[in-house]
Parts: C-alpha cells; sequence; structure tokens
C-alpha cells in the first residue's frame, strides 16, 4: 500500500514538474529553486475582496524560485495542469500572518492577494522567515541593478512606479457624505449613517475572521484525517497478512506438537533428545512470535478507536462550518438592507438639498423683486 502511494505521488510530481517546464520552457535554464513547502492555496475574491476563493483542493507544493538572468525572485505553485501562483516578489511586498496557521500577501501585478494555509506553525514560520529573507535579496537586487543604470546611463534617472499593495491590502471605503454641504447639513443623520457604517464592518470583519479560522482548521483535520485513512488501510492489509501468518505459525504450532506427543510415546525408539529440544525451542519461539502478533493487532485496533475520534472532530467542524455560512448569509442580507437604507437616506437627503436649494433660489428672486419695488417706490416719492 505505501508502495502504491509513493508510486502515484513520484508520477504525480512528474507530471507537475513537465507541465511547469512546457509553461515556462525558457526558465528551464535560469531558475533554480531555493525553498519549497506544502500548503493549501487561496485568492481573494475579486468581486468583494473579502472572501477567500480555494485555489487547490488540496496542499499543494509552493516553492521560490532565483531567475539569475532576470535578477528576480518569484513563488510558484502548481495544481494539477495549471499555475495557481506566478508571483514575482518585489521589495515593498509583505507577507502577514493572519492566524496560527494562515499567511497572506498582496501581489499587484497579478491584481490579487494570495492566501497560504499550512499544517503546522513551523511551516507558516518557515515560510514566513524566508519570503522576508528573498524579499531582502530583491531590495538589493534591484538596488544593484539601478545603480548599474546610473553608471550606464549617468544622465537618465528614471524612477521606479510604486507597486498598489496598499490598494489591495485593504478593501475600499465606500464614501457615505459625499461632498461637503453648503447649507442645512443634517448633523444627526450624518452620525447615524457613520454609527450603521461601522457597526456592519464589524460584523464582517467578525464573520471573515471566523471563517477564515474554521477553514483553516478544516483543512487541518482534512490532512490528518487522509494520514490516519491510509495508515488504516496499511494496517488493515498488514493485519489481514499476520492473520494469514498466525494462522500457518497455529498449523505448524499443532504439527511440531503431534510431533513431540509422538517421539514421547515412542520413548527411545524415536529421535534423539537433542531432536526434542530442538522442536520444543522451536515451539516456544513460535508460541512468543505469536503473543508479539496479538499485541500488534490489539495495538491496531485501538489506532482504529483513534481514526473514529478523528472523524466525530471533522464531522463536527463541517457542522460549524454550515453555521457560520448560514450566519455569513443573515449578515449578507442585514448588510444589504443597510445599504438600501443608506441608499435611501442619501436620495432623500439629496431631494431635500435640491428643495431648498429651489426655494433658495426663489426666495433670491423675491428679494430681487422687492428690492426693484422699493427702489421705484423711493423714486416716486422723490418725484
Amino acid at each position: 500500500m505505501r508502495y502504491f502511494h509513493l508510486l502515484l505521488r513520484k508520477r504525480f510530481l512528474k507530471e507537475a514538474i513537465h507541465h511547469l517546464v512546457s509553461m515556462y520552457p525558457l526558465h528551464r535554464d535560469r531558475e533554480q529553486p531555493i525553498f519549497s513547502t506544502r500548503a493549501h492555496v487561496f485568492q481573494i475574491d475579486p468581486a468583494t475582496k473579502r472572501n477567500w476563493i480555494p485555489a487547490s483542493k488540496h496542499a499543494v507544493t509552493v516553492s521560490f524560485f532565483y531567475d539569475a538572468n532576470r535578477n528576480v525572485y518569484r513563488i510558484i505553485s502548481v495544481g494539477g495542469t495549471k499555475a495557481i501562483i506566478n508571483s514575482t516578489i518585489s521589495h515593498n511586498m509583505t507577507f502577514t500572518k493572519t492566524s496560527q496557521k494562515f499567511g497572506q500577501w498582496a501581489d499587484s501585478r497579478a491584481n490579487t492577494v494570495y492566501g497560504l494555509g499550512f499544517a503546522t506553525e513551523q511551516q507558516l514560520h518557515q515560510f514566513s522567515e524566508r519570503f522576508k529573507e528573498v524579499k531582502e535579496a530583491a531590495r538589493l537586487a534591484r538596488e544593484k541593478s539601478q545603480e548599474k543604470m546610473e553608471m550606464n546611463n549617468p544622465g537618465l534617472s528614471i524612477a521606479a512606479p510604486q507597486d498598489l499593495s496598499d490598494e489591495l491590502q485593504s478593501p475600499p471605503v465606500m464614501c457615505v457624505n459625499g461632498p461637503e454641504d453648503k447649507l442645512f447639513r443634517s448633523q444627526s443623520a450624518d452620525i447615524t449613517l457613520s454609527s450603521e457604517k461601522e457597526r456592519i464592518k464589524k460584523m464582517l470583519s467578525e464573520g471573515s475572521i471566523c471563517e477564515m479560522n474554521l477553514e483553516a482548521e478544516l483543512f487541518t483535520l482534512q490532512d490528518s484525517n487522509a494520514k490516519l485513512v491510509a495508515a488504516l488501510h496499511e494496517a488493515n492489509a498488514n493485519v489481514e497478512q499476520w492473520k494469514k501468518q498466525l494462522t500457518a505459525y497455529q498449523d505448524e504450532t499443532e504439527r511440531l506438537r503431534e510431533q513431540v506427543a509422538d517421539l514421547e510415546a515412542h520413548g527411545g525408539h524415536g529421535p534423539s533428545d537433542m531432536l526434542k529440544d530442538e522442536l520444543t525451542q522451536s515451539l516456544e519461539e513460535l508460541e512468543a512470535l505469536l503473543k508479539a502478533k496479538d499485541e500488534e493487532i490489539h495495538i491496531l485496533q485501538s489506532k482504529k478507536s483513534d481514526f473514529h475520534e478523528m472523524e466525530q472532530e471533522r464531522e463536527e467542524a463541517i457542522h460549524r462550518i454550515q453555521e457560520l455560512e448560514i450566519r455569513n448569509v443573515d449578515l449578507e442580507r442585514r448588510v444589504q438592507g443597510a445599504e438600501q437604507s443608506l441608499a435611501n437616506a442619501l436620495e432623500d437627503r439629496d431631494r431635500i438639498e435640491n428643495e431648498m436649494q429651489r426655494v433658495i433660489e426663489i426666495l433670491d428672486i423675491k428679494i430681487f423683486d422687492l428690492n426693484d419695488l422699493r427702489q421705484s417706490l423711493v423714486k416716486l416719492i422723490d418725484k
């Protein structure tokens, strides 16, 4: 069973490497892997900029590569038949740990945010430290390339464009109040709208954090479940093999016992005492071996109970995620209602402003007419 799994994994790695080489044929001779690990890959939802979309169904290999010709560092990961991560590291990128086993970074060139879920905290720490080292190396390489450019072209001074990582890391803030009002601003309405906005943001942040933690926990449980299932299958195969061996040993033991009984019955007509001692010693060794196999069978049966406990924990985690999804649906419905209320409030305020502006224009016309009437009366009195 283990040999079969190794063959499948070896075949999968060969196909992934072949696909990566076919996708990037120019990099076969100039890119070298620096560091590799396994993690679950996510990408930020481009529509909401809040939710994570899984880019891989299971843990995949994530590697740092160095391109010697272009003097750049990249993070590459292949899932199935496509590259799910192809991110060039720049000096202003930042890898952020959002939980004990989850981290993220923004790539402005790819216009997305990548997230990685690891099986252990140690793997997350190793990836974060290596990200810092590669980021520093990218910064030094960038400075050297700029110095080389300035030495080659001393009359030119070209500034590198800044990346837009801040815009990807922070979701856009919705403008509520609009431009500054000139007349009749309602302060109570602005305070109510801002407080409602902060409350909605808080609910969304709490729901997204809980969902990310539960997703990371679910993937950890899935990895543990897969390992336990493989160990259980292997143990079942070993148990069947040991049962066959046990039956053979029992048959051999019975045969030896019969031979010993025959020897004892025949007395001096049978083989020598030395042969009896050898048969007795073989019988004792077989009994000890049978006892050891029984103990191993008991150990495997206890492992089965541990597997059932892990299965129950996984079902509980799935149930919690379903409850969280229901809660997220309710939160989205409440957010939509709040957004509709905000839109209605803004429309009412714009309508009131238009009416007030129209009243002001009418008042200006009336004042102008009254001023003309006053001047006419003054002229009439003077005459």
